[in-house]
């Protein structure tokens, strides 16, 4: 079972001095031991003082650990059985509880670990949970187990008091009773995915009172592998529930880039692997992905970070324009080159210049630059002196170049000399855990931009993590950009965001069709037309407001351009774009 992305401090020092009684260790992220309480001395023989810094395998001597940390391997484990051996060699049968610790990134900084014999009294329900319970009061957190049904098996205990129920009337009831019906009914699409056994971070929902109360919550939801002794959890799936006053930190960034999936942490890894490394790095992914932003984290993070940081996109720049663009031209080479030009590579000298769109290079411009990462001399067009800068080159591209180089349309030679270390950025559909923070971090910047304090309701943010995102962080961007323009109040609606969010969220369900619209209409999404075909969200609600500028101002340009902020002549170019008369 693993239950990342719910980031979490070291316990405080209070939370741990409440688990004096217990035998209890706190380990690292590398599993040495640094913390030990004289209950466990008692238990193991060992001394805290001869086993502090040392690997937590010196103290917990068992053949199931030897295998593997179920701690580190499922993230929470509670009442496993193990054999541990004592300093003189005697066996001794324990349970063990434990929850690991997570940075504000979600990578494991370590965890504590809890023992009790099992000749302790353990049948009562209470004591039976107390470890797990004290393990999860100093992070503020609460937990729901349930079977395949999504019936409550288990829980946190100072859970009945957070809803007002008594514990007997929260045992056996559907989780959508507590959590509600959008994210837990028997029509959600979260739940036929939580019961085939996907893993969901981040969720934001509500948790109902039983006075009708209702408390926004984030949600990380794992399942529990049965097959797997060293889980030790009743039940089948465990809801780790975090109060969104949590919420207010600030979201963790890596060079500017807003992530904490683990895919995403490896790729953060290999940049900092690549710190004093100057190999041609290629950087490939789907358009929105974040590409210049890895590139640019690259030489953030290099010896050369004191030097320029050169960016030219190759798909926008003419192929005719494009070399001398890169390597410069001398006066006189062609019609027009009145003087001479230095080029993208002698500005980028002692720096990095990041190529991109690097598939969309012409044959002969490939060539060009072949000989420059083979020899990293030069000559600028119209010239025969050699040239020599110190450059490392940083390419990207959303072309799929084996593809390109079977069909022999990018020089095989020249794909292996970029490809030294490649990078491939995920599509955001492939790392949901990232959504959340990443809505997050454009709310609390476009409310900067704008004064404006907006969160997300908790079906919108359901409706964000439903869609597939085929334009990747960028479309995430701009469809909240267009959110926070169309939004009348301090909550985002559904209704507030791009309508083919609206209708993905609406299809997502196996609902006949007349059901579907009613949801439609429900979010307040009309099932029409979209009024403005080819336009970005961002385009279409500035078309939108230009209408209106021109409704109120009676189709006066200038009175319409005075209330816009904007040129006469802006306006005009503007109406022209959006064919708005």
């Amino acid at each position: 079972m693993e239950v990342g992305g719910d980031p979490t401090a070291a316990l405080p020092t209070d939370a741990l001095a409440d688990l004096a009684d217990l035998a209890y260790f706190q380990v690292d992220a590398d599993r040495n031991v640094v913390a030990m309480s004289p209950a466990l001395e008692r238990i193991t023989g060992f001394r805290a003082e001869d086993v502090l810094g040392r690997s937590c395998l010196t103290v917990i001597r068992c053949n199931e650990c030897l295998r593997g940390c179920g701690v580190f391997k499922h993230g929470l484990v509670r009442n496993v059985p193990i054999t541990l051996y004592r300093e003189d060699g005697s066996e001794v049968h324990v349970l063990k509880s434990g929850r690991v610790f997570r940075d504000d990134e979600g990578n494991i900084t370590g965890a504590i670990e809890v023992v009790r014999p099992v000749d302790a009294d353990v049948g009562n329900q209470t004591g039976d949970r107390f470890e797990l319970d004290m393990l999860l009061r100093g992070l503020g957190r609460e937990y729901l187990l349930a079977d395949d049904d999504l019936r409550i098996v288990g829980h946190s205990l100072s859970l009945p008091a957070l809803v007002g129920r008594p514990p007997e009337a929260i045992e056996g009831l559907p989780i959508s009773d507590l959590l509600g019906a959008d994210l837990f009914g028997p029509d959600s699409p979260l739940r036929a995915a939580i019961v085939g056994g996907e893993r969901r971070e981040g969720l934001r929902g509500l948790l109902h009172g039983a006075d009708g109360s209702q408390r926004p919550v984030s949600l990380s939801i794992g399942p529990i592998d049965a097959s797997d002794e060293c889980a030790g959890i009743e039940g089948s799936i465990v809801v780790m529930i975090r109060p969104e006053e949590d919420e207010g930190r600030e979201v963790p960034r890596f060079e500017g880039i807003v992530a904490r999936s683990p895919s995403m942490q490896r790729i953060f890894r290999v940049i900092e692997l690549l710190r004093d490394n100057d190999s041609t790095v290629l950087v490939t992914g789907e358009s929105g992905t974040g590409k210049e932003l890895v590139a640019s984290a690259l030489h953030a993070n290099s010896h050369r970070a004191g030097g320029p940081f050169v960016a030219v996109n190759c798909a926008a720049i003419p192929s005719e324009l494009l070399e001398s663009e890169l390597f410069g031209h001398a006066r006189g080479a062609f019609t027009g080159a009145v003087r001479d030009r230095v080029g993208r590579f002698e500005l980028a000298d002692g720096g990095t210049l990041f190529l991109d769109e690097i598939g969309d290079l012409a044959l002969g411009l490939q060539a060009k630059l072949l000989r420059f990462l083979q020899e990293h001399t030069f000559e600028r067009v119209g010239e025969t002196k050699t040239r020599r800068v110190d450059v490392r080159v940083i390419a990207a591209t959303n072309v799929n170049l084996v593809r390109a180089v079977a069909e022999r349309h990018f020089r095989e030679d020249l794909y292996y000399r970029l490809r030294v270390v490649p990078i491939e950025i995920p599509p955001l559909r492939d790392r949901r855990e990232d959504l959340e923070l990443l809505t997050r971090f454009f709310l609390e910047r476009i409310g900067r931009e704008r004064g404006r304090a907006l969160r997300l309701a908790p079906s919108a943010g359901r409706a964000l993590l439903l869609y597939p995102w085929p334009g990747n962080v960028r479309e995430l961007e701009n469809s909240l950009e267009y959110a926070t323009t169309v939004c009348e109040g301090q909550t985002i609606h559904i209704r507030d965001l791009p309508q083919e969010i609206g209708r993905h969220y609406a299809d997502s369900s196996d609902l006949p069709p007349e059901s579907i619209e009613n949801r439609l209409a429900a979010a307040g999404v009309a099932p029409v037309e979209d009024p403005h075909p080819g336009l970005t969200p961002i385009e279409a609600a500035e078309a939108v407001r230009i209408r209106e500028a021109l409704e109120e101002a009676r189709f006066r340009r200038g009175e319409a351009a005075r209330r816009l902020g904007m040129s006469r002549t802006t306006l005009w170019r503007k109406m022209k774009q959006y064919r708005l008369g």
